[in-house]
């Protein structure tokens, strides 16, 4: 078993040959890759999932493992309420491999204003039958009574849960690999065929798959691989550290986050630790491209992101990364096959530090592991979940914003209804791509 993110280091373990066609092409071993490989299978297609590098082996292992309901966008809550229910049904199908817990999630206000700012939020919880409920000052210190931090009052939502996305993951790939998806690890989809605007095939490293159907949900690097087929979104991606640590067992037991610092228990019985409220951005083409579709998330937190001048070699939006290649040339998907960033390590150590000060009462906390990943992000915080409008059979998922591996089965089930034109069950407009392009104001999400 991976005890943590996945990288090169982890060998192949799903290595099909690349067969000739399929129903559908998915470009992406991801959470939502994974997650639209079994319900399109189960609905009758046939399925191959490429990926460049391992399953899981970037956003999907490197994020928090939370499965929250609490706080979502109002669009997207309905869609994770779903999402938690298909949880449970695939942990059920998967022996309860998959470190399913419900342990609660807490968000803790550090002031008046944020709490207000969390009530307000509670509407949209009552009308899609979500258990949040706030919490007081006492309510809120009895169930967190190891903490020394006098926090206004918080939002408590007992029926949010955590899983470990290394481990979860590639358990989901192995069950669509035994209901008959052909998934490949180690085969980097280097662009589309297309044929009087219709998609027909993908064109990979091992060679070309025919297709009607292709769905793109490659995380960070989505937009690269869209842009070398003409098709141009708005996303950017940031750097955002996790550090494990070790540390005695608290009464509560479940996810929680304050301005400083969030948190969840982990399967060994340490802490996976983050900050809530930082993240990191290297400036790159895509940024001054995308620039004025992001004024609207740079004003409302001008002094949330860091910014460096340039990302390392060979990353999505790295200055000398290329835009443009040929079908039947090496693609950047093939110089990097994993993602996979250092940790911010001073932030790493100031987050230990923070949650010994948090509770002392945990003993010693040592750092056992550092991690980071590139969260990919849209202008709204708000996914891609999509066609093409001048590809047919073109269907991107995308831009999940850091909040893609809770709702990613969700996400799944609705791609598999959108590939073979069945209804989605839900609105999607907030998801179009068309809202970067036909006027629509940016509308920040998720609420808290």
């Amino acid at each position: 078993m991976v005890d943590f993110p996945i990288s090169e280091a982890v060998p192949i373990e799903h290595s099909a040959a690349l067969p000739e066609s399929g129903d559908v092409v998915i470009i992406g071993g991801g959470i939502i890759g994974v997650s639209a490989a079994i319900y399109l299978n189960r609905l009758g297609q046939r399925v191959v999932l490429l990926e460049k590098g391992r399953i899981a082996g970037e956003q999907s292992s490197r994020n928090w493992g939370w499965i929250r309901q609490q706080g979502r966008d109002p669009d997207e809550l309905p869609i994770m309420v779903e999402a938690s229910r298909l949880w449970r049904e695939l942990s059920t199908q998967c022996d309860d491999t998959l470190g399913l817990v419900q342990g609660g999630l807490t968000y803790m206000a550090k002031d008046e204003a944020e709490y207000e700012k969390f009530a307000a939020w509670m509407p949209h919880a009552k009308a899609n039958g979500v258990d949040s409920r706030m919490l007081s000052r006492t309510e809120l210190a009895n169930l967190m009574p190891e903490a020394r931090r006098d926090w206004a009052g918080g939002i408590y939502t007992a029926s949010d849960m955590r899983a470990e996305p290394w481990v979860a993951v590639p358990t989901l790939a192995r069950l669509a690999v035994s209901e008959g998806v052909t998934v490949i690890e180690g085969c980097a989809a280097r662009g589309v065929e297309t044929a009087a605007g219709q998609i027909t095939a993908v064109v990979t490293e091992k060679g070309t798959v025919r297709s009607p159907q292709i769905v793109v949900a490659g995380g960070a690097w989505s937009s690269l691989f869209l842009r070398n087929a003409g098709v141009n979104i708005p996303q950017l991606s940031v750097r955002a550290s996790v550090v494990a640590v070790d540390g005695a067992p608290m009464a509560y037991q479940g996810g929680g986050a304050d301005s400083k610092i969030a948190f969840r228990t982990r399967a060994d019985g340490g802490y996976s630790l983050a900050a809530g409220e930082f993240h990191e951005f290297f400036i790159g083409p895509d940024a001054f491209r995308a620039f004025g579709k992001y004024l609207t998330q740079i004003k409302h937190d001008p002094f949330g992101t860091r910014y460096y001048p340039a990302a390392p070699k060979g990353y999505p939006d790295a200055w000398g990364t290329p835009r443009r290649w040929a079908l039947d040339a090496q693609s950047p998907f093939e110089r990097m096959r994993v993602l996979n960033p250092k940790p911010n390590a001073a932030k790493c150590a100031s987050l230990a530090r923070d949650f010994s000060a948090l509770f002392p009462n945990l003993g010693p906390i040592k750092a056992k592991a550092a991690w980071a990943g590139m969260i990919d992000t849209m202008p709204d915080l708000v996914p891609i979940v999509d066609h093409v409008k001048d590809f047919q059979g073109l269907t991107v998922a995308t831009g999940m914003s850091g909040h893609g591996f809770g709702i990613g089965p969700a996400i799944g089930r609705i791609l598999a209804d959108l590939v073979t034109a069945q209804p989605a069950g839900y609105d999607l407009n907030r998801f179009r791509m068309s809202r970067f392009v036909d006027g629509s104001k940016i509308d920040l999400g998720p609420a808290i």
